[in-house]
């Protein structure tokens, strides 16, 4: 380890490591734009200049190897100086737009700028005017007035995603972010230069003014929609913002999603149908009433007609969930599976038109617990030849037809296919109203916690599996 001290506290660096780098594993905030941990080095911020004892000049902390004995200046006049000249540089031509702007309250240019400026800029001239709402591609807007020019964007779409969607062209004050024609508009994981945008430059088109982002709170969870599992963050409303005139509804959504750093499993990053989770969780046609043949029923008739064709059944068998948690698991294996034939199940199947696997996070296999299931009833398909009676049907998007002239019974969260009904339905609750956790297809596991409550006419599994 490498020792040297920031305004006389000794810190310890790794070999190779920068200031900026060692600063900030230590807890010490040096300010940064341009900088990412994951991203290659730029140093065309500036904003986190430090002094060196010794040394002439100024110098930025990011891209300056720490060296033993070396003492730098971080919180001193000097340097708080050259701060506040670099942020009004940075925002001589910024329209100051916080009012309107999404980043409103995430911002470090704001943040920045408060703690180290606080006074307009001392410039008479009329602000430089760019474009707005510039397409990148269809999930992603530029709003170039507001860019500093950081690079973050750029360089994910070059080193992480490999997409080449982004460049800066042109020169001085023409330098502006470009979409690259021989790059190509899409890219799966686009939705994470929104994140890693410094200021409000780069937008979400699906969360445009949606909300501010201090009326929300997020909650951990995992995205389920392929067996990376990665972790992510649901943004739900306060409890202490809610929402009246507008409707209660408002207050039962997701908003946003964004990535939460899991360096075990995803990293910083997530993919689009992980950043596109909300729309799952709000417009998911939901099966939320107990049903026999079709007809609504009340849960306690459901309950007692599974028990009386359980009873008639020669030869049940049951279809599990790849979406079910570790928890629900363990409570089937041990209530329910001992007098049924098991057979792991597959709830999603790639969409038409997705990435269905890449080198970075994608994986073929949609469903996020299939390793947990195949662990504990091994990969056995549905045989519709078996001569089943009865199957068990617990999962989403299955076709009855598929299952011979079983009677079905089937747990669901989403209403079932068309075609035949089953002769018993029972609605049950998603992950995002229970907890759990997941094992990805590399055997890790990730913890989810509930985000929303269940509605009343819908049920947990474990509850009914112990009813039956």
């Amino acid at each position: 380890m490498i020792e040297f001290t920031i305004d006389d506290k000794r810190i310890e660096a790794e070999p190779g490591e920068t200031v900026l780098q060692a600063a900030l594993r230590n807890g010490i905030e040096i300010p940064h734009f341009c900088y990412h941990p994951c991203l290659s080095i730029a140093g065309n911020c500036r904003i986190c200049m430090v002094r060196v004892k010794g040394r002439p000049g100024f110098h930025p902390s990011c891209n300056m190897a720490a060296t033993p004995g070396m003492e730098i200046e971080n919180d001193c006049a000097d340097v708080t100086a050259v701060r506040k000249s670099i942020l009004e540089f940075a925002t001589l031509n910024h329209p100051a737009d916080c009012p309107l702007c999404d980043k409103a309250g995430e911002c470090r240019l704001q943040d920045y700028n408060f703690k180290f400026n606080g006074s307009p800029s001392p410039s008479v001239e009329p602000k430089r005017h760019q474009s707005k709402f510039y397409q990148i591609n269809s999930r992603i807007i530029l709003d170039r007035e507001r860019c500093i020019l950081c690079s973050r964007c750029v360089r994910f779409t070059n080193e992480i995603s490999g997409s080449g969607l982004l460049g800066i062209v042109e020169r001085g004050s023409h330098s502006r972010v470009e979409r690259l024609e021989q790059g190509g508009v899409e890219d799966a994981y686009s939705d994470n230069i929104v994140e890693i945008c410094p200021v409000g430059a780069l937008l979400s088109r699906d969360f445009l003014y949606k909300s501010r982002v201090w009326y929300l709170e997020p909650v951990a969870s995992v995205c389920p929609r392929c067996s990376r599992g990665c972790s992510v963050n649901v943004w739900r409303r306060q409890k202490n913002w809610q929402l009246r005139a507008l409707g209660k509804e408002k207050n039962l959504m997701a908003y946003r999603i964004s990535a939460r750093q899991n360096p075990e499993i995803n990293g910083p990053w997530l993919c689009s149908k992980g950043f596109d989770l909300h729309k799952l969780i709000n417009d998911a046609p939901r099966a939320l009433t107990p049903m026999v043949q079709g007809v609504p029923c009340s849960l306690d008739d459901a309950i007692a007609t599974v028990q009386h064709l359980i009873l008639d059944t020669k030869k049940p068998a049951a279809v599990v969930s790849a979406w079910a948690s570790n928890e629900e698991l363990a409570v089937f294996k041990s209530a329910v599976s001992s007098w049924l034939t098991v057979y792991s199940g597959a709830d999603q199947e790639p969409e038409v038109g997705e990435v269905v696997e890449d080198q970075l996070l994608i994986k073929a296999d949609k469903n996020p617990n299939r390793y947990s299931v195949e662990a504990l009833f091994g990969k056995n398909s549905f045989d519709a030849e078996a001569g089943h009676d009865l199957v068990l049907v617990w999962g989403d998007n299955i076709d009855y037809a598929t299952l011979g002239s079983a009677k079905v019974i089937h747990l669901a969260t989403l209403q079932p296919k068309a075609g035949r009904a089953a002769d018993v339905l029972i609605p049950i609750s998603t992950m995002f109203e229970r907890t759990g956790s997941y094992t990805n297809f590399e055997g890790k596991v990730n913890r989810f916690e509930q985000v929303f409550e269940k509605p009343e006419s819908v049920q947990h599994a474990v509850d009914v599996f112990g009813r039956l």
